[in-house]
C-alpha cells in the first residue's frame, strides 16, 4: 500500500486554520493510499482559488493552471496519457463560475476524470463576494443587502450534462470523502464530487454545524444510485435536511473509447513518425 506519508511534501499548507480544504487534501490522500497508486500514477490539476493551491501539497504530478481552466488541462493530460488517473481540483468560483462551461463539455464528453469541487458559498481568495453557489439572500461584501441570484445546482447540473458519476460529500467525514473519491476514480467516465467544504473566515453562515446539523448518507436510506428522475429529485433536496453519497452512476463509453485516434494507445504511447513535407508549392500560391 501507498504509505500516506508518500504523499506529503515538504511544503507548509497556507489554508486558514480549520479551513475544510485541509480535510479534502487529507481525504484525497487517503484515497489514493487506499488505491495503492503509485505517486507516479496521480495529475492534480487545479485552476484559482484558496482550493487550488492543493497540487503544491501532494507528491503527486501537478499543474496549477489559471482561472477557470482547471477542466481543459486535465483533458490534455488524460488524451496524452490514459494510465494517468487524473483529478481536478476546483472551487465553486473556479469550477461552478469563470470555468463552468469547459466543465458542461467535459461532463457530455464523458472524459475519465475525477472532479472535486471544492464548494464554500462564496469567493474565499478575494475575500468573501458571493459565489455561483451561495443561496439567494446571502449577504457579502458584494451583495451587502443579500444576493437576489438563484445559486447553481452542482448535482442538477451534472445530471442535465451527463456526467456518468455523480456524488456530493462533507468534508467533515473525512471517511465518506474518501471513500467517494475512490468510488469516482474506479468509475470510468466523468466523476463530478461537489464537496461541501465550510470557509471559516468568511462564511459564517454554512458552518460545520450548519453542516453537521443536516446532512446525511443517502447510502444509509437505500438510495438507488441508478434511477436517474429519483437522483434528480434529491439534488434539489437542501433543507433542513441535506443528502450526500452517491447521486447517480451509470455506464457509458468514455471520450477516449469512442475516439478513433486515441481508442487503442493514448498519445505517450503512439509512435509518431516524422515525415519530410515540402511546402514550397503551398508557399508559391501566397506569392
Amino acid at each position: 500500500m501507498t504509505e500516506i506519508n508518500e504523499l506529503n511534501t515538504k511544503e507548509l499548507t497556507t489554508w486558514c486554520p480549520g479551513c475544510g480544504n485541509h480535510l479534502i487534501l487529507a481525504a484525497l490522500k487517503k484515497a489514493v493510499s487506499k488505491m495503492n497508486l503509485n505517486p507516479s500514477e496521480v495529475a492534480v490539476v487545479s485552476g484559482i482559488g484558496c482550493s487550488s493551491g492543493l497540487p503544491h501539497w501532494i507528491e503527486t504530478y501537478g499543474f496549477h493552471s489559471i482561472h477557470g481552466r482547471a477542466v481543459p488541462v486535465a483533458t490534455g493530460v488524460k488524451l496524452a496519457n490514459h494510465n494517468l488517473n487524473v483529478f481536478v481540483v476546483s472551487g465553486d468560483g473556479d469550477g461552478y463560475g469563470i470555468g463552468l462551461n469547459h466543465l458542461i463539455h467535459a461532463m457530455r464528453r464523458n472524459l475519465d476524470i475525477t472532479f472535486l469541487g471544492h464548494d464554500n458559498q462564496i469567493y474565499g481568495l478575494t475575500l468573501g463576494q458571493t459565489s455561483p453557489t451561495s443561496e439567494q439572500g446571502a449577504k457579502t461584501v458584494s451583495t451587502p443587502n443579500g444576493s437576489i441570484e438563484l445559486p447553481i445546482n452542482p448535482i442538477a447540473l451534472g445530471l442535465a450534462s451527463g456526467a456518468t458519476f455523480i456524488a456530493r460529500a462533507f468534508a467533515g467525514n473525512t471517511e465518506q470523502l474518501a471513500d467517494l473519491i475512490v468510488k469516482g476514480t474506479q468509475h470510468e467516465g466523468f466523476a463530478l464530487i461537489d464537496i461541501l467544504q465550510p470557509c471559516v473566515t468568511l462564511n459564517k453562515v454554512n458552518t460545520f454545524e450548519f453542516f453537521q446539523k443536516r446532512v446525511y448518507d443517502l447510502q444509509s436510506e437505500k438510495h438507488d444510485t441508478s434511477n436517474f428522475s429519483a437522483a434528480f429529485l434529491k439534488s434539489f433536496e437542501w433543507n433542513p435536511r441535506i443528502p450526500t453519497g452517491i447521486f447517480y452512476q451509470t455506464k457509458r463509453d468514455t471520450y477516449t473509447e469512442d475516439l478513433p485516434q486515441l481508442k487503442e494507445k493514448s498519445l505517450v504511447k503512439q509512435q509518431q513518425e516524422l515525415k519530410s513535407v515540402d511546402i514550397n508549392s503551398l508557399l508559391e500560391k501566397y506569392k
